[in-house]
Protein backbone atom coordinates (compact mmCIF):
# COMPACT_ATOMS: atom_id res chain seq x y z
CA UNK A 1 0.00 0.00 0.00
CA UNK A 2 2.87 2.21 0.70
CA UNK A 3 3.02 2.72 -3.11
CA UNK A 4 0.02 4.58 -3.66
CA UNK A 5 0.89 7.16 -1.11
CA UNK A 6 2.94 10.60 -1.78
CA UNK A 7 6.19 11.21 -0.84
CA UNK A 8 5.14 13.40 1.74
CA UNK A 9 2.26 11.50 3.27
CA UNK A 10 4.87 8.84 3.35
CA UNK A 11 7.54 10.47 5.16
CA UNK A 12 4.47 11.77 7.73
CA UNK A 13 3.44 7.83 7.86
CA UNK A 14 6.54 7.01 9.21
CA UNK A 15 6.57 9.72 11.52
CA UNK A 16 3.34 9.12 13.10
CA UNK A 17 4.44 5.74 13.37
CA UNK A 18 7.51 6.41 15.94
CA UNK A 19 4.99 8.67 17.39
CA UNK A 20 3.18 5.52 18.48
CA UNK A 21 6.27 3.32 19.39
CA UNK A 22 7.29 6.45 21.63
CA UNK A 23 3.89 6.38 23.19
CA UNK A 24 4.38 2.72 23.67
CA UNK A 25 7.42 2.52 25.22
CA UNK A 26 6.47 5.21 28.35
CA UNK A 27 3.00 3.19 28.87
CA UNK A 28 5.20 0.47 29.04
CA UNK A 29 7.60 1.91 30.96
CA UNK A 30 4.54 3.15 33.23
CA UNK A 31 2.79 -0.52 32.91
CA UNK A 32 6.21 -2.30 33.83
CA UNK A 33 6.45 -0.13 36.93
CA UNK A 34 3.33 -0.97 38.39
CA UNK A 35 3.27 -4.53 37.98
CA UNK A 36 6.46 -4.66 39.35
CA UNK A 37 5.44 -2.87 42.30
CA UNK A 38 2.33 -4.90 42.67
CA UNK A 39 3.77 -8.22 45.26
CA UNK A 40 4.61 -4.93 47.29
CA UNK A 41 0.72 -5.22 47.76
CA UNK A 42 0.88 -8.85 49.86
CA UNK A 43 2.67 -8.74 52.82
CA UNK A 44 6.22 -10.75 53.26
CA UNK A 45 6.06 -13.65 55.10
CA UNK A 46 9.11 -15.71 56.97
CA UNK A 47 9.65 -19.06 58.07
CA UNK A 48 8.75 -18.09 61.92
CA UNK A 49 5.42 -16.56 60.84
CA UNK A 50 4.41 -20.39 60.29
CA UNK A 51 6.48 -21.62 63.69
CA UNK A 52 5.44 -21.96 67.45
CA UNK A 53 6.76 -18.82 68.90
CA UNK A 54 6.93 -19.93 72.38
CA UNK A 55 8.47 -23.45 71.49
CA UNK A 56 10.86 -21.73 69.18
CA UNK A 57 12.25 -19.51 70.80
CA UNK A 58 12.48 -21.72 73.85
CA UNK A 59 14.68 -24.39 71.82
CA UNK A 60 16.71 -21.47 70.40
CA UNK A 61 17.28 -20.52 74.23
CA UNK A 62 18.22 -23.99 74.67
CA UNK A 63 20.79 -24.80 72.00
CA UNK A 64 22.26 -21.36 72.70
CA UNK A 65 22.56 -22.74 76.59
CA UNK A 66 23.79 -26.19 75.96
CA UNK A 67 26.46 -24.86 72.90
CA UNK A 68 27.59 -22.82 75.89
CA UNK A 69 27.98 -25.90 78.20
CA UNK A 70 29.78 -27.53 75.33
CA UNK A 71 32.06 -24.85 75.06
CA UNK A 72 32.42 -24.64 78.70
CA UNK A 73 33.28 -28.69 79.51
CA UNK A 74 35.55 -28.94 76.55
CA UNK A 75 37.68 -25.92 77.93
CA UNK A 76 37.17 -27.73 81.65
CA UNK A 77 38.25 -31.05 79.42
CA UNK A 78 41.43 -29.30 78.03
CA UNK A 79 42.52 -28.17 81.27
CA UNK A 80 41.42 -31.93 83.03
CA UNK A 81 43.51 -33.42 80.42
CA UNK A 82 46.34 -31.09 80.82
CA UNK A 83 46.39 -32.11 84.77
CA UNK A 84 46.11 -35.80 84.30
CA UNK A 85 49.35 -35.34 82.08
CA UNK A 86 51.18 -33.65 84.98
CA UNK A 87 49.92 -36.25 87.56
CA UNK A 88 51.10 -39.53 85.21
CA UNK A 89 54.62 -37.30 84.45
CA UNK A 90 54.92 -36.95 88.30
CA UNK A 91 54.08 -40.09 89.09
CA UNK A 92 56.40 -41.94 86.28
CA UNK A 93 59.64 -39.08 87.76
CA UNK A 94 58.61 -40.72 91.53
CA UNK A 95 58.41 -44.51 90.26
CA UNK A 96 61.73 -44.12 88.31
CA UNK A 97 63.43 -42.88 91.29
CA UNK A 98 61.58 -45.42 93.53
CA UNK A 99 63.05 -47.84 91.44
CA UNK A 100 66.78 -46.30 91.30
CA UNK A 101 66.62 -45.92 95.18
CA UNK A 102 65.11 -49.41 95.64
CA UNK A 103 67.93 -51.11 93.82
CA UNK A 104 70.37 -49.11 95.84
CA UNK A 105 68.37 -50.24 98.86
CA UNK A 106 68.78 -53.65 97.79
CA UNK A 107 72.65 -53.72 97.35
CA UNK A 108 73.48 -52.23 100.75
CA UNK A 109 70.95 -54.33 102.86
CA UNK A 110 70.74 -51.60 105.32
CA UNK A 111 67.64 -52.10 107.60
CA UNK A 112 67.68 -48.95 109.04
CA UNK A 113 66.47 -47.55 105.51
CA UNK A 114 63.24 -49.42 106.21
CA UNK A 115 61.31 -46.37 107.26
CA UNK A 116 62.34 -44.53 103.97
CA UNK A 117 61.36 -46.87 102.00
CA UNK A 118 57.97 -46.78 104.00
CA UNK A 119 58.07 -43.41 103.39
CA UNK A 120 58.76 -43.18 99.19
CA UNK A 121 56.04 -46.18 99.21
CA UNK A 122 53.25 -44.08 100.82
CA UNK A 123 54.43 -41.23 98.57
CA UNK A 124 54.18 -42.88 95.44
CA UNK A 125 50.88 -44.18 96.70
CA UNK A 126 49.64 -40.79 96.94
CA UNK A 127 51.03 -39.58 93.26
CA UNK A 128 49.05 -42.75 92.03
CA UNK A 129 45.98 -41.30 93.82
CA UNK A 130 46.77 -38.18 92.20
CA UNK A 131 47.17 -39.90 88.53
CA UNK A 132 43.46 -41.57 89.36
CA UNK A 133 41.76 -38.16 90.24
CA UNK A 134 42.87 -36.57 87.27
CA UNK A 135 41.94 -39.59 85.54
CA UNK A 136 38.32 -39.57 86.70
CA UNK A 137 38.26 -35.59 86.24
CA UNK A 138 39.19 -36.09 82.68
CA UNK A 139 36.29 -38.81 82.40
CA UNK A 140 33.49 -36.58 83.97
CA UNK A 141 34.49 -33.72 81.51
CA UNK A 142 34.17 -36.11 78.68
CA UNK A 143 30.98 -36.99 79.64
CA UNK A 144 29.71 -33.77 80.51
CA UNK A 145 31.24 -32.64 76.73
CA UNK A 146 29.03 -35.45 75.73
CA UNK A 147 26.15 -34.95 77.01
CA UNK A 148 26.31 -31.44 76.14
CA UNK A 149 26.56 -32.60 72.41
CA UNK A 150 24.09 -34.85 72.20
CA UNK A 151 21.59 -32.47 73.78
CA UNK A 152 22.38 -29.94 71.56
CA UNK A 153 21.82 -32.29 68.51
CA UNK A 154 18.70 -32.62 69.93
CA UNK A 155 17.72 -29.77 70.07
CA UNK A 156 18.86 -28.52 66.89
CA UNK A 157 16.95 -31.96 65.30
CA UNK A 158 13.93 -30.37 66.93
CA UNK A 159 13.95 -27.21 65.92
CA UNK A 160 14.92 -28.46 62.27
CA UNK A 161 12.00 -30.49 62.11
CA UNK A 162 9.76 -26.98 63.18
CA UNK A 163 11.28 -25.29 60.67
CA UNK A 164 10.29 -27.97 58.11
CA UNK A 165 7.00 -28.16 58.87
CA UNK A 166 6.97 -24.26 58.68
CA UNK A 167 8.35 -24.04 55.35
CA UNK A 168 6.20 -26.27 53.97
CA UNK A 169 3.50 -23.91 54.78
CA UNK A 170 5.29 -20.88 53.96
CA UNK A 171 5.60 -22.41 50.32
CA UNK A 172 2.35 -22.75 50.21
CA UNK A 173 1.48 -19.45 51.37
CA UNK A 174 4.10 -18.17 48.49
CA UNK A 175 2.21 -20.16 45.97
CA UNK A 176 -1.41 -18.61 46.83
CA UNK A 177 0.29 -14.95 47.43
CA UNK A 178 2.08 -15.60 43.50
CA UNK A 179 -1.51 -16.89 42.17
CA UNK A 180 -2.74 -13.68 44.08
CA UNK A 181 -0.74 -11.29 42.51
CA UNK A 182 -1.36 -12.61 39.29
CA UNK A 183 -4.99 -12.11 39.33
CA UNK A 184 -3.77 -8.68 39.80
CA UNK A 185 -2.13 -8.57 37.35
CA UNK A 186 -4.66 -10.50 35.21
CA UNK A 187 -7.56 -7.61 36.76
CA UNK A 188 -5.20 -4.95 35.36
CA UNK A 189 -3.81 -6.34 32.10
CA UNK A 190 -7.37 -7.85 30.75
CA UNK A 191 -8.70 -4.66 30.83
CA UNK A 192 -6.42 -3.08 28.90
CA UNK A 193 -6.56 -5.89 26.04
CA UNK A 194 -10.17 -5.29 25.72
CA UNK A 195 -9.73 -1.75 25.36
CA UNK A 196 -6.70 -2.46 22.68
CA UNK A 197 -9.29 -4.84 21.02
CA UNK A 198 -12.01 -2.14 20.44
CA UNK A 199 -9.30 0.52 19.57
CA UNK A 200 -8.23 -1.98 17.26
CA UNK A 201 -11.76 -2.52 15.66
CA UNK A 202 -13.21 0.79 15.57
CA UNK A 203 -10.42 3.44 15.63
CA UNK A 204 -7.33 1.84 14.01
CA UNK A 205 -7.73 4.13 11.16
CA UNK A 206 -9.30 7.23 12.93
CA UNK A 207 -7.43 10.59 12.83
CA UNK A 208 -5.19 9.66 16.20
CA UNK A 209 -4.35 6.17 15.09
CA UNK A 210 -0.84 6.41 16.81
CA UNK A 211 -2.24 6.69 19.86
CA UNK A 212 -4.56 3.56 18.98
CA UNK A 213 -1.46 1.67 18.00
CA UNK A 214 0.63 2.74 20.47
CA UNK A 215 -1.92 1.56 23.44
CA UNK A 216 -2.63 -1.53 21.29
CA UNK A 217 1.33 -2.31 21.44
CA UNK A 218 1.44 -1.47 25.09
CA UNK A 219 -1.46 -4.19 25.70
CA UNK A 220 -0.18 -6.50 24.04
CA UNK A 221 3.10 -6.14 25.47
CA UNK A 222 1.45 -6.13 29.05
CA UNK A 223 -0.23 -9.41 28.29
CA UNK A 224 2.73 -11.72 26.59
CA UNK A 225 5.72 -9.90 28.65
CA UNK A 226 4.06 -8.42 31.85
CA UNK A 227 1.36 -11.58 32.60
CA UNK A 228 2.31 -15.01 31.02
CA UNK A 229 5.92 -15.10 32.29
CA UNK A 230 3.85 -15.10 36.14
CA UNK A 231 1.41 -17.66 35.27
CA UNK A 232 1.44 -19.83 37.93
CA UNK A 233 2.66 -23.45 36.87
CA UNK A 234 1.09 -25.81 39.19
CA UNK A 235 3.55 -28.64 37.26
CA UNK A 236 2.40 -27.25 34.15
CA UNK A 237 -1.28 -28.45 33.81
CA UNK A 238 -2.51 -24.41 34.31
CA UNK A 239 0.24 -22.99 31.59
CA UNK A 240 -0.12 -26.16 28.97
CA UNK A 241 -4.33 -25.81 29.77
CA UNK A 242 -4.16 -21.48 29.61
CA UNK A 243 -2.40 -22.65 26.59
CA UNK A 244 -5.19 -24.41 24.72
CA UNK A 245 -7.81 -22.18 25.45
CA UNK A 246 -6.20 -18.69 24.37
CA UNK A 247 -4.71 -20.96 21.12
CA UNK A 248 -8.80 -22.84 20.79
CA UNK A 249 -9.90 -19.19 20.94
CA UNK A 250 -7.62 -17.47 18.49
CA UNK A 251 -8.11 -20.32 16.45
CA UNK A 252 -11.97 -20.54 16.15
CA UNK A 253 -11.89 -16.46 15.42
CA UNK A 254 -9.66 -16.89 13.07
CA UNK A 255 -11.71 -19.88 11.33
CA UNK A 256 -14.74 -17.80 11.73
CA UNK A 257 -13.37 -14.56 10.17
CA UNK A 258 -12.05 -16.52 7.43
CA UNK A 259 -15.31 -17.94 6.48
CA UNK A 260 -16.84 -14.37 7.15
CA UNK A 261 -14.73 -13.03 4.35
CA UNK A 262 -15.10 -16.03 1.73
CA UNK A 263 -18.78 -15.39 2.37
CA UNK A 264 -17.93 -11.36 1.85
CA UNK A 265 -16.01 -12.29 -1.52
CA UNK A 266 -18.60 -14.44 -2.68
CA UNK A 267 -21.34 -12.27 -2.24
CA UNK A 268 -19.34 -9.67 -3.86
CA UNK A 269 -18.17 -11.72 -7.08
CA UNK A 270 -22.18 -11.36 -7.76
CA UNK A 271 -22.49 -8.22 -7.98
CA UNK A 272 -22.15 -6.01 -11.37
CA UNK A 273 -18.55 -5.33 -12.23
CA UNK A 274 -19.20 -1.32 -11.66
CA UNK A 275 -20.27 -1.48 -8.23
CA UNK A 276 -18.22 -3.83 -7.22
CA UNK A 277 -15.11 -1.32 -8.19
CA UNK A 278 -17.14 1.40 -6.79
CA UNK A 279 -16.99 -0.42 -3.52
CA UNK A 280 -13.38 -0.61 -3.44
CA UNK A 281 -11.12 1.77 -1.73
CA UNK A 282 -8.51 3.35 -5.15
CA UNK A 283 -5.88 3.15 -2.09
CA UNK A 284 -6.45 -0.73 -1.44
CA UNK A 285 -7.08 -1.33 -5.48
CA UNK A 286 -3.50 0.16 -6.33
CA UNK A 287 -2.12 -1.98 -3.32
CA UNK A 288 -3.24 -5.01 -4.46
CA UNK A 289 -2.82 -4.24 -8.47
CA UNK A 290 1.13 -3.13 -7.10
CA UNK A 291 1.12 -7.09 -5.32
CA UNK A 292 0.07 -8.57 -9.15
CA UNK A 293 -3.50 -9.38 -7.52
CA UNK A 294 -6.54 -8.83 -8.44
CA UNK A 295 -8.28 -6.10 -6.53
CA UNK A 296 -11.43 -7.89 -6.46
CA UNK A 297 -10.74 -11.34 -4.93
CA UNK A 298 -6.83 -11.22 -4.35
CA UNK A 299 -6.01 -14.16 -7.02
CA UNK A 300 -2.97 -13.88 -8.98
CA UNK A 301 -3.24 -11.66 -12.57
CA UNK A 302 -0.93 -11.25 -15.07
CA UNK A 303 -1.70 -7.47 -15.58
CA UNK A 304 1.52 -7.33 -17.97
CA UNK A 305 -0.33 -8.70 -20.42
CA UNK A 306 -1.85 -6.59 -22.53
CA UNK A 307 -5.03 -8.75 -23.42
CA UNK A 308 -6.22 -9.55 -20.68
CA UNK A 309 -8.57 -6.37 -19.49
CA UNK A 310 -10.91 -8.67 -16.95
CA UNK A 311 -9.50 -10.71 -13.69
CA UNK A 312 -10.22 -14.79 -15.41
CA UNK A 313 -11.38 -15.45 -12.10
CA UNK A 314 -14.07 -12.78 -10.86
CA UNK A 315 -14.68 -11.21 -13.75
CA UNK A 316 -14.32 -7.47 -12.36
CA UNK A 317 -12.89 -5.22 -15.06
CA UNK A 318 -8.69 -4.10 -14.88
CA UNK A 319 -8.07 -2.27 -17.56
CA UNK A 320 -10.49 -0.39 -20.01
CA UNK A 321 -9.71 2.64 -22.23
CA UNK A 322 -9.70 6.31 -21.74
CA UNK A 323 -13.20 8.19 -22.91
CA UNK A 324 -11.18 11.05 -24.30
CA UNK A 325 -8.45 9.12 -26.28
CA UNK A 326 -9.26 5.92 -26.01
CA UNK A 327 -5.71 4.43 -24.45
CA UNK A 328 -5.61 1.23 -22.51
CA UNK A 329 -5.32 2.22 -18.99
CA UNK A 330 -6.16 1.14 -15.51
CA UNK A 331 -10.01 0.76 -14.69
CA UNK A 332 -9.29 1.92 -10.93
CA UNK A 333 -7.44 5.10 -11.87
CA UNK A 334 -8.85 8.35 -11.38
CA UNK A 335 -7.07 9.70 -14.15
CA UNK A 336 -5.86 8.83 -17.65
CA UNK A 337 -2.53 8.97 -18.03
CA UNK A 338 -1.60 9.65 -21.68
CA UNK A 339 -4.19 12.72 -21.59
CA UNK A 340 -4.92 13.06 -18.20
CA UNK A 341 -8.94 13.61 -18.32
CA UNK A 342 -11.24 11.91 -15.70
CA UNK A 343 -10.67 8.60 -15.50
CA UNK A 344 -14.15 7.00 -16.70
CA UNK A 345 -14.90 4.09 -18.37
CA UNK A 346 -15.64 4.54 -22.20
CA UNK A 347 -19.17 3.09 -22.99
CA UNK A 348 -20.36 1.18 -25.77
CA UNK A 349 -22.77 3.87 -26.72
CA UNK A 350 -19.70 6.70 -27.36
CA UNK A 351 -17.91 4.87 -29.52
CA UNK A 352 -20.59 5.06 -32.82
CA UNK A 353 -20.87 8.43 -31.49
CA UNK A 354 -17.30 9.45 -31.86
CA UNK A 355 -17.82 7.82 -35.21
CA UNK A 356 -20.40 9.78 -36.48
CA UNK A 357 -18.57 13.22 -35.12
Amino acid sequence: MSKSLRLTEKWMQRGLWVVALVFASFLIGLGGTLVGDLPQVERQRTVDDFMDLPASTQLRSSIKATKTAERDANEALEQAQLKRRVAQADSAAARETFDNWLSTRRATQLSEQDPELVARTRALDGLKDKERAAGMAVEAQQQALLDARQSTVRERRKLAEMEQTAQQLLDAEYRRIELRVFLYRLALTLPLLAVAGWLFAKKRKSTYWPFVWGFILFALFAFFVELVPYLPSYGGYVRYIVGIVVTVAVGRQAIVALNRYLERQKLAEQLPDAQRREELSYDTALARLSKGVCPGCERPVDLKNPEIDFCPHCGIGLFDHCAVCSTRKSAFAKFCHACGATGERERPSQVPMAGLS
